[in-house]
């Protein structure tokens, strides 16, 4: 299968999954993706995605282990002991000092999975506040997409190893012994704790909060929607509230909208300038029709007035991408709509009639603006052109900047006045071009450089990217090597039960005075116990797995054949007989034998249980 049809396949199956679950799974990382559910494909040894679409469709109770794969839920109490010492000692009670009293303090645990997060964070904020401030005061929300995994969370019971990052203090005064190996949290502070299900990419988020804690939940998505998801949080948190996020996540490309607190541990605190306006735009997709009416309202009520503009006007972001252009610009430069979102630097008019990247750089960097006058511009039809040319910043009421404005003025009709007075100044021109030249080399190495930085960047995404994937694949691999244990567990126990049964079975022909051999349904001999070596002289080792027919002992094992044929057949479910044979010592004996089925659950018979004594002769007085 080529990859083209490989990953038709995979978007068929994402699509399916959607529409019949209502779980959108196209903003997770690809990669990572396509390992988890390769993985369960390979339980039902099924070779491509659409074959796996084909077998979901004839078993839909395939969706839930399909999803316990997918969300892999790998947690613990205090995991990264460190960065919640750091959290309670340090961010708790700063948060708490910066509120009033009586105010509630809010959190919500985002990806909680079974509740271990969820429970830490119960644990922290109680040894902080105390019993009484504790049941008072907060509200812990804590959601997932896997309904499995948070009945579990609401039933707050846990083994022993589950425990183990707990101090001996802990475990004792958060957790309730209940049954062999399970421990419950304590029921009144588990009363704080809310938890239910929540999508990030799609569900409107939880607001007011003190604390959002979402650790290595980040990682499985896209760059694409974590910014989506980071936007809600930053909707999400009061101005004074901390993000703690895992240990893979830096928001290195998202220094807008969040500040690091402590990088190494992974807090972060809102920007508090981000414009209301963009997030409106961040919650518009869940908001309701009424806002987005209002809005798109707004935003056409600004393009018409922008448009009206008699100037050529071009509105360029803070990353250098071409955002708004008018009519005049369109017409006086040759653009259309079509430019829109390209780098600015990409567009001829970057360079001509005058080189504006440089420009636009000091202006931000100075944060004022920069007006060129008397720019010639020979137009499209050959016609030349004077232009004044203004470049704005464009700023925040913090002083934040969000990007350029460029208007460009025809001041063609004044230099029909300024003829004579142009001839004067030619050599101040020439100065002027000298004056140029050494800024265009100026302005070569400032690119260069900036070239060099935007390099750095990339690099930089680039290996924050890989230590995402490293972080998912490690958390894959704890989440397979907790499957494995478990099955070892269970293998360890049964082990231990077969061991007993077979002891078991052992001493109960141990104990029989009579021989005992067992034969399947092809005669080949099962057990054979010590009785039995007794009267013919072979060891069980010697005899198991061979053809009881085969063997050379003293019985007529010609004479036998009837009776086990007509056991197995169940034509005469118990039989008895005695035969004369020869024993181990070489003596005549008269054997008694009786021929029983092995039958299993179903009534079916699996072999024949052969019973075997020599019969004294009585002794008479």
């Amino acid at each position: 299968m080529t990859e083209s049809n490989e990953n038709q396949d995979l978007e068929s199956l994402l699509e399916y999954i959607k529409q019949s679950r209502g779980f959108d799974l196209t903003g997770y990382k690809p990669s990572s993706l396509r390992r988890r559910i390769n993985k369960q494909m390979q339980t039902h040894q099924l070779e491509s995605f659409g074959d796996y679409l084909d077998f979901l469709q004839v078993h839909p109770e395939e969706f839930l282990p399909l999803f316990n794969t997918i969300l892999i839920n790998v947690t613990s109490f205090f995991r990264d002991i460190n960065a919640w010492k750091h959290l309670q000692n340090e961010i708790l009670p700063s948060l708490i000092e910066s509120k009033p009293p009586t105010e509630p303090i809010r959190v919500w645990s985002a990806g909680c999975a079974s509740g271990e997060e969820a429970y830490s964070l119960a644990i922290a904020l109680h040894e902080v506040l105390g019993t009484e401030q504790f049941r008072q005061r907060v509200k812990i929300y804590a959601t997932d997409v896997d309904e499995e995994a948070l009945a579990q969370a609401r039933h707050a019971t846990y083994r022993e190893k589950d425990l183990q990052p707990l101090s001996s203090q802990q475990r004792e005064q958060y957790f309730e012994s209940f049954g062999e190996d399970e421990y419950v949290f304590r029921t009144d502070l588990r009363r704080a704790v809310i938890f239910g299900r929540h999508d990030l990419v799609q569900d409107a988020p939880i607001s007011r909060l003190d604390l959002l804690v979402c650790r290595n939940t980040l990682m499985y998505f896209n760059s694409e929607t974590q910014g989506r998801i980071l936007n809600r949080f930053h909707f999400a948190l009061n101005d004074t509230g901390v993000l703690f996020l895992g240990k893979a996540e830096m928001l290195l490309t998202h220094g807008n909208i969040f500040t690091p607190l402590n990088l190494p541990y992974r807090f972060f605190t809102k920007v508090i300038g981000f414009n209301g306006r963009d997030r409106l735009l961040a919650m518009s997709l869940r908001t309701g029709e009424d806002l987005n009416i209002r809005l798109n309202r707004h935003l056409r009520l600004r393009e018409l007035a922008f448009e009206a503009i008699p100037l050529a006007q071009l509105i360029i972001s803070r990353n250098g991408e071409l955002i708004m252009i008018n009519g005049t610009a369109q017409s006086m430069f040759g653009l259309n709509l079509n430019d829109i979102g390209r780098p600015f630097q990409d567009l001829e008019i970057s360079y001509r009639p005058l080189e504006l990247r440089s420009r636009i750089e000091q202006v931000k960097r100075e944060k004022r603006q920069l007006r060129m006058t008397d720019i010639v511009y020979h137009s499209s039809n050959g016609e030349t052109i004077y232009l004044d040319i203004e470049v704005t910043p464009l700023l925040e009421r913090n002083n934040q900047l969000l990007g350029t404005t460029i208007i460009i003025t025809d001041v063609s009709r004044y230099h029909l006045l300024q003829g004579e007075l142009q001839r004067a100044n030619q050599e101040m021109e020439t100065a002027n071009e000298e004056l140029q030249s050494s800024n265009e080399e100026l302005e070569t190495t400032n690119e260069e450089l900036q070239s060099t930085n935007e390099e750095l960047e990339t690099t930089n995404e680039e290996l924050q990217s890989t230590n995402e994937e490293l972080e998912t694949m490690n958390e894959e691999l704890q989440s397979t090597n907790e499957e494995l244990q478990t099955i070892n567990d269970e293998l360890r126990l049964r082990s231990i039960e077969l061991d007993r049964t077979n002891a078991f079975l052992n001493s109960i022909l141990a104990s029989i005075k009579a021989g005992v051999i067992v034969v399947d349904r092809q005669f080949k001999i099962l057990s054979w116990n010590e009785e039995a070596e007794n009267l013919w002289g072979v060891r069980s080792e010697e005899a198991k797995g061979q053809s009881f027919f085969g063997l050379d002992i003293g019985l007529p094992l010609e004479q036998l054949q009837e009776p086990l044929r007509s056991c197995l057949n169940r034509e005469d479910i118990r039989q008895e007989m005695i035969v004369s044979a020869i024993n181990r010592r070489g003596r005549t004996i008269d054997c008694r034998l009786s021929f029983n089925p092995l039958l299993d659950s179903n009534e079916i018979a699996l072999g024949v249980i052969i019973l075997m004594e020599e019969v004294r002769a009585e002794v008479r007085f």
